[in-house]
């Protein structure tokens, strides 16, 4: 989960906050800590001490947050042209709207030479990237120490190089959000001289950040005080087509529907929308230097800092103290010539290879030809960065290193508590920490590393299985209303199904199944969800033996039940109904091999299901009639075994 730790120093906080509002703090935490508990997954943290103390901190965070809220309203008064969201984006990217205080106490070593980042909007002060705090003191006439300390000082200086950016494009506030790309990519401030300022892996970086702001926006964020009002953006007007694939961006707002893309040739070319991830997908035929060939998932960008290998032994996990696209930036132009093999960002996932496993990275110092090494965006005092998107990607990259390496198990990865020290173990133990090897003096991934959850995503316990849907990223198999399907009865067509992140079970989305009531009729509700539009080829396989297939679901509404219906050799089977209590979050689950389970429904099934291999067809709501709009909300359908 998105959620803030609970080892911050004071130095970290607002500076100006009064004894009166520290106190009021220490209140809201105790008053917020059960009701936290209340609307969170209580299996959010695998490790509850860890979860408790980040229910603390984001009572603390929202105080700081409200203060940062009218600093950017203050901003945006001083500098009217810059659009309105762009701060608050900018600093969602670069800081999760903390305010960074690299030489306090609690903030972490400078992890792999990094450039630090200082304040609300993680301005660079040079040290191998653009000294943004210098020139944003210049162009306040202020001191470089108050741009670093002083938040709304810093959210200033911030603004005026944005502002400087967007004037020299001719730019206003009413501009289309999409026309502020090249200003971002400009402001984001790296390798700003030198030959390496023009190297298309430089040119990647500013696009990944430009992208990453613009995808806040786009998104929009309503998140425990941080709030970045959403804009729709017109990706195709902001990036081409083969930028966008690079980029891999969920939610990219072409014609999804028509799966037309409005750039200028890319149709005619073969690019195309996955009408389920909602990405671009480029034709078979177009030839991406781009593509990982160790990991089919992650992005290749070389870095020339890498040797020779001598075994694959263990794993490292690493926090780069960081961000991102400047990660990418610095791995690939530094004068440490430090590396690492995998970068993963927080908000999606992404995953991006520097380093080819068959060579060393530069990560680890005396362990580097024995180690592989992930890196993972953020800050080791600042857990809202690990997200259930990142902890996801990154525990299948670690599932590939121990699947391809006999030497590395993940069932000896290391599941004890986080720590914020040196913790050196034994050899024994493969997937482990950079604090966690000998002859270290960093200390991450830190405190808020949550270890026990990651040993469960890296083993999900006995058989095999796999979540068919998470909603983490798009509305999966579910990309059609509920009242889509011509078996659907008693629902209007303003139904909607749509992914949403303010109730989830698991990870950080759910989807949200709103159902409004047909007032031309009486009947009762018989609910459809069709999966993948009811095509079974689109769907994935499901092996009937020894199968369960299930869902969690979570309703405030009573008199709600559901099931399923499965794609069989000889026709559709419907399993038994299952009523969803309410006010709870609900596991349904039925199994594929019995027979009492099921009921025939359409073509020559039989109330059995026979086949080997079957695919899911729909999830079914039935309710009485109702005038009420009612909503359901699911979250992680699987399949195990």
């Amino acid at each position: 989960m998105n959620e803030y730790s609970g080892v911050r120093s004071a130095a970290v906080r607002h500076p100006l906050r009064s004894t009166l509002v520290l106190a009021m703090a220490g209140l809201i935490a105790a008053v917020a800590a059960p009701v936290l508990a209340q609307s969170r997954p209580p299996a959010a943290a695998e490790d509850r001490a860890l979860a408790q103390r980040l229910q603390v901190e984001e009572s603390l965070a929202r105080v700081d947050r409200a203060l940062y809220a009218n600093y950017f309203r203050q901003a945006y008064a001083r500098y009217p042209s810059i659009p309105r969201g762009t701060l608050e984006s900018v600093a969602y990217v670069m800081s999760r709207w903390q305010h960074l205080q690299p030489e306090a106490a609690g903030y972490g070593e400078r992890h792999q030479h990094m450039p630090r980042s200082y304040g609300v909007m993680g301005l660079y002060r040079g040290e191998g990237f653009a000294d943004q705090v210098g020139e944003g003191a210049r162009l306040l006439g202020v001191p470089a120490a108050r741009v670093q300390r002083d938040p709304a000082t810093n959210i200033l200086a911030a603004a005026a190089l944005i502002d400087r950016e967007l004037r020299a494009d001719g730019l206003r506030a009413d501009a289309p959000v999409e026309a502020t790309r090249a200003a971002l990519e400009r402001y984001a401030g790296f390798a700003r001289s030198g030959a390496a300022a023009k190297s298309a892996i430089q040119d990647h970086a500013r696009s990944s950040f430009a992208f990453d702001v613009l995808l806040a926006q786009d998104k929009g964020v309503n998140d425990r005080g941080i709030v970045v009002p959403a804009r729709a953006v017109a990706w195709e007007r902001a990036f081409d087509a083969r930028k966008l694939v690079q980029l891999r961006a969920p939610f990219v707002r072409l014609d999804v529907a028509n799966d037309k893309v409005e750039a200028v040739g890319a149709a005619a070319s073969g690019y195309a929308i996955d009408p389920r991830s909602e990405t671009l997908t480029a034709p078979a035929a177009a030839n991406f230097d781009t593509k990982s060939t160790d990991y089919g998932p992650a992005l290749w960008v070389a870095s020339p800092y890498h040797s020779t290998r001598t075994s694959y032994d263990s794993v490292t996990i690493h926090t780069m103290q960081g961000y991102y696209a400047g990660s990418i930036s610095w791995f690939q132009n530094n004068p440490n010539s430090v590396s690492a093999h995998y970068l993963i960002r927080s908000s999606d996932g992404q995953i991006t290879q520097m380093v080819r496993e068959s060579r060393a990275a530069h990560h680890v110092g005396v362990h580097n030809k024995t180690t592989l090494g992930i890196e993972h965006e953020g800050f080791i005092n600042n857990a809202s960065w690990y997200t259930a998107a990142m902890y996801n990607a990154s525990a299948a990259l670690t599932r590939h290193f121990c699947a391809t390496y006999s030497a590395i198990s993940c069932a000896s990865a290391y599941k004890g508590p986080a720590g914020s020290g040196i913790n050196v173990l034994p050899a024994s133990v493969k997937v482990k920490g950079h604090q966690h090897y000998s002859s270290q003096t960093h200390t991450d991934p830190g405190i808020n590393w949550d270890w026990a959850r990651y040993y469960n995503l890296l083993n999900p316990g006995s058989g095999t299985g796999n979540v068919i849907d998470s909603f983490e990223s798009s509305v999966g198999h579910f990309d059609t209303a509920p009242a889509y399907s011509g078996s659907t009865t008693g629902i209007s067509s303003a139904s909607l199904a749509e992914r949403n992140c303010t109730t989830r079970k698991n990870g950080e989305c759910s989807l949200r199944v709103l159902l409004k009531d047909d007032t031309a009729t009486a009947s009762d509700w018989a609910v459809r969800l069709l999966s993948a539009s009811g095509t079974p080829a689109s769907n994935a396989a499901l092996n009937r033996a020894n199968g369960k297939v299930g869902f969690w679901v979570y309703t405030g509404a009573t008199g709600l039940s559901a099931a399923l219906g499965v794609d069989d050799s000889d026709g559709t089977e419907r399993s038994v109904g299952r009523a969803i209590p309410a006010n709870a979050w609900t596991y349904l689950e039925w199994r594929l091999d019995d027979a009492a389970q099921w009921d025939a429904w359409v073509g020559g099934a039989d109330g059995a299901i026979t086949a080997s291999t079957v695919k899911l067809d729909a999830v079914w709501f039935y309710r009485d009639q109702t005038a009420y709009d009612v909503n359901v909300y699911l979250d992680d359908v699987q399949v195990k075994y």
